[in-house]
């Protein structure tokens, strides 16, 4: 049958959706189920009303106190990491290859989106060993129909790497109903061929890793749990009070 005896109705809400009308508003104007005007207008252009998202708008309350605690919160999180120190840097980069680095063969790959932590595990590499830049390469995985060479000239800059060193880039190929959000710079891997540095940070990564460098952590947890805070002193910051 089609959409026969509405069709009245569905050249209206192409029209109110292309003038920025929110599904729910153009079901309610013309008494229809919000399922048919979506099937109606899904290849409407549609761009948001000025009312809903000008500088006139009204803030969401819970999205304001959302970004108030995050901006607390980092503020706490950089009180309490301070300055690093050149062991705690050693420890960081460390956790940062146990995390997000290739763990077999022979060579170091460092692979990730977030352009802060590439930029701090190539600073670390470099401070950490000895480092013959000419054999520096970066790969970039990136999205068909997103710009290469804006996101090649991104990652240089990033990883101070020259595009003359990167490798071929693989572009990947969108598959419906998998994910839609990709990456504007896609995915770059950071790519150190050298054995001994690869071996190096791996028993940095296993040291790290090994009983013995969080049996101090376990003892202070354990002491804490049967040595608990002693009577008349006042609990120190942060801690749980039952």
């Amino acid at each position: 049958m089609g959409y026969r005896g509405k069709l009245h109705e569905r050249a209206e809400a192409r029209r109110l959706r292309s003038e920025g009308k929110t599904l729910l508003e153009i079901a309610n104007a013309l008494h229809v189920s919000k399922s048919s005007v979506s099937l109606w207008v899904r290849d409407v252009p549609f761009t948001p009303s000025k009312r809903r998202t000008g500088a006139q708008s009204h803030p969401d309350p819970w999205h304001e106190a959302k970004l108030r605690h995050i901006h607390e919160l980092n503020v706490v999180g950089r009180h309490l990491i301070g300055i690093l120190s050149e062991h705690s840097f050693l420890v960081a980069g460390a956790a940062l290859y146990a995390g997000e680095g290739t763990k077999g063969g022979s060579s170091v790959v460092f692979a990730n989106t977030d352009p802060a932590m590439m930029s701090f595990f190539c600073l670390w590499l470099r401070e950490v060993f000895v480092i013959d830049e000419s054999r520096m390469r970066v790969r970039v995985y990136l999205h068909q129909g997103l710009d290469l060479d804006v996101a090649v000239s991104f990652w240089s800059r990033v990883t101070g790497v020259p595009p003359s060193q990167f490798r071929k880039p693989y572009r990947a190929v969108a598959k419906h109903g998998i994910r839609n959000n990709k990456h504007e710079f896609g995915c770059a891997y950071v790519c150190y061929s050298s054995t001994e540095v690869h071996r190096s940070i791996m028993g940095l990564v296993r040291a790290l890793l090994s009983s013995t460098a969080v049996s101090g952590v376990a003892q202070s947890v354990e002491q804490r749990i049967v040595n608990p805070t002693a009577a008349g002193s006042s609990p120190a910051p942060g801690a749980n009070v039952r």
